[in-house]
């Protein structure tokens, strides 16, 4: 899949939540896609079970031009890109995937997949798409007896994998905050979300994956390929542990069972992914952003915030169970928060609580105001809407560009995000988020899966979001200039250092593979997948030799 996930972001991130924090959990989506998934017809990776999933309500579907539902099917959540395919195709199994891919390669058509439509780029709307596979009727989950491991498809939204796991079985996914978002580009990303810190990234999770590749000589066929150290299409699971989507086929189903779990026959499926929380506890704490936040009280407040996750994020540590978002945005907003996840249930939670806003305060004279301690069921707290990814219903055009940290900022970079953040130029849907990172997620190797960034410690993510398509070309610039003074040192991008790590494919940014802002020598792929890239490039070789599945930041075909 080539969508974007949102991940962490998620509605606690997000300036219409924050400024209405009291409405945090008011209300749950109205989700569908639960249900139990028929056994897949073989566990083995060689076969493939092409129609394992829950019956679809209504067959596969194209829609052209002309159609009255064409112009309702061409945009994702980012409404600066708009695409002209020749035909959606409406898929509901693996089957009508397999037709899809078939039909495009036997008429030399380019097809590409979408499932919650959240890209941050142009991946899936570009003019030489030919065929738009929506992928969103494909939304079953449900435990597989046969793979012993849960089954999610790829077009289920993350708030329907969240309500099925935890109406049947009472456990969940470590997966990202915001529930619209398709599980199809969200897993295969590397997704991350309020509870990674304690139990890692969603890709530990991914025991198995379904796959419609094609062939060197256009063949088109299904393949499954799991962790198991036997497994000949071993590879190809390894690609989807944060390879990104678009670059060797279209995912059409996940499974999922915790890192270093082998269950035996009759094995209770509840004790194979994370229990969820019953409770969480949320705090929100909001310093006015006028005057009085000067450049130094600044500083102290968005350094400390840094120095906590440096010291609070090694695996198993007491401070991984909190989740913690800084969002600053421009002075225009007139103030700044910090929101904090937690579950309820945990040890000492309060306390950990008030020691981390108390290290995040530090020497800082500008008092914040502190909501405290507001618990939601679990349900409540995962499945609300929030306001979508870049605004609201609306407000839907948005350029976003990110950044690993394994620590704070520099102090020139501080300057640079103080100076940037109170420009009269900005705007109040401007800002940088800092998303807390690691924990659980540094237990694991750079290359054990392809999501190389293990070290790291909060994630950057920065934003504009805007309303008329008159302002696109003043709103991407300016965050295109601001994110290049935060990494002037290093060539406008965050080459990897003491500092910087990179950044993550789920938030692509085509600027990092544009010389005009990328002018540190290090190529777009070693920003994103590190040395993890050459092998990327022999996995692409193997299952998409023909290149058929790509888009603006796609792993290349070895030279």
């Amino acid at each position: 899949m080539t969508d974007r996930m949102s991940d962490g972001l998620g509605a606690l991130s997000r300036r219409g939540l924050l400024g209405r924090a009291g409405a945090v959990a008011v209300g749950s989506a109205a989700l569908g896609g639960f249900g139990a998934v028929a056994p897949a017809e073989a566990a083995t990776p060689q076969a493939a079970a092409p129609d394992a999933a829950t019956p679809a309500v209504f067959p596969s579907v194209s829609i052209k031009p002309g159609d009255v539902r064409y112009d309702s099917m061409l945009r994702g959540d980012n409404f600066r890109f708009v695409g002209h395919p020749d035909e959606v195709r409406v898929v509901t199994c693996t089957q009508d995937v397999v037709r899809a891919v078939t039909d495009a390669v036997a008429a030399g058509k380019r097809i590409t997949p979408r499932s919650g439509g959240h890209c941050f780029e142009n991946f899936t709307a570009t003019p030489d798409i030919n065929i738009l596979l929506d992928m969103t009727p494909m939304n079953a989950v449900g435990y597989d007896p046969v793979m012993r491991a849960f089954s999610v498809q790829a077009g289920a939204r993350v708030g329907e994998v969240y309500t099925a796991l935890f109406k049947g079985w009472g456990v969940t996914l470590p997966a990202g905050g915001c529930p619209d978002m398709g599980a199809g580009g969200h897993f295969v990303g590397g997704g991350y979300g309020p509870l990674s810190r304690r139990y890692g990234s969603v890709v530990d999770h991914l025991y198995a994956v379904e796959v419609v590749v094609v062939g060197a000589d256009g063949t088109v066929r299904t393949v499954v390929a799991t962790r198991e150290p036997g497994d000949p299409n071993r590879d190809l699971w390894w690609a989807h542990t944060g390879g990104g989507g678009g670059n060797f086929g279209v995912v059409t189903r996940f499974w999922f069972r915790a890192p270093g779990v082998t269950p035996g026959p009759g094995d209770d499926p509840a004790k194979l992914l994370p229990p969820v929380p019953g409770e969480m506890l949320f705090w929100l704490v909001e310093w006015p952003f006028d005057a009085s936040m000067t450049e130094t009280e600044f500083s102290t407040i968005v350094s400390n915030f840094g120095h906590w996750h440096e010291q609070n994020s090694a695996p198993g540590a007491p401070g991984t169970g909190l989740y913690a978002i800084l969002n600053v945005g421009n002075r225009l907003s007139g103030k700044f928060y910090m929101a904090i996840q937690a579950d309820a249930g945990l040890p000492n939670v309060g306390a950990l609580v008030q020691a981390m806003i108390k290290d995040v305060q530090g020497d800082a004279t500008v008092q914040p105001y502190v909501n405290q301690g507001a618990v939601f069921p679990w349900l409540h707290m995962t499945t609300w809407p929030g306001d979508g990814e870049g605004g609201d219903k609306v407000t839907r055009r948005y350029k976003i560009k990110a950044a690993y940290l394994k620590k704070s900022f520099s102090d020139d970079q501080l300057s640079a995000i103080y100076a940037g953040l109170t420009d009269p130029n900005g705007t109040s849907g401007s800002g940088i988020l800092l998303i807390g990172y690691g924990g659980q997620i540094q237990a694991v190797a750079p290359d054990a899966t392809a999501l190389a960034q293990r070290s790291v410690v909060m994630k950057a993510v920065f934003e504009t979001t805007w309303l008329s398509e008159l302002d696109d070309a003043a709103r991407v610039q300016w965050i295109r200039e601001f994110y290049r003074s935060v990494y002037a040192a290093t060539g406008g991008v965050p080459v990897p250092g003491d500092v910087n790590d990179g950044s993550y494919i789920n938030y692509p940014d085509t600027d990092l593979a544009d010389p005009a802002w990328n002018t540190s020598g290090v190529p777009w792929h070693d920003l994103y997948y590190q040395g993890n890239y050459p092998r990327l490039q022999q996995v692409k070789a193997k299952w998409d030799p023909r290149n058929v599945f790509r888009h603006g930041l796609s792993v290349e075909l070895p030279a």
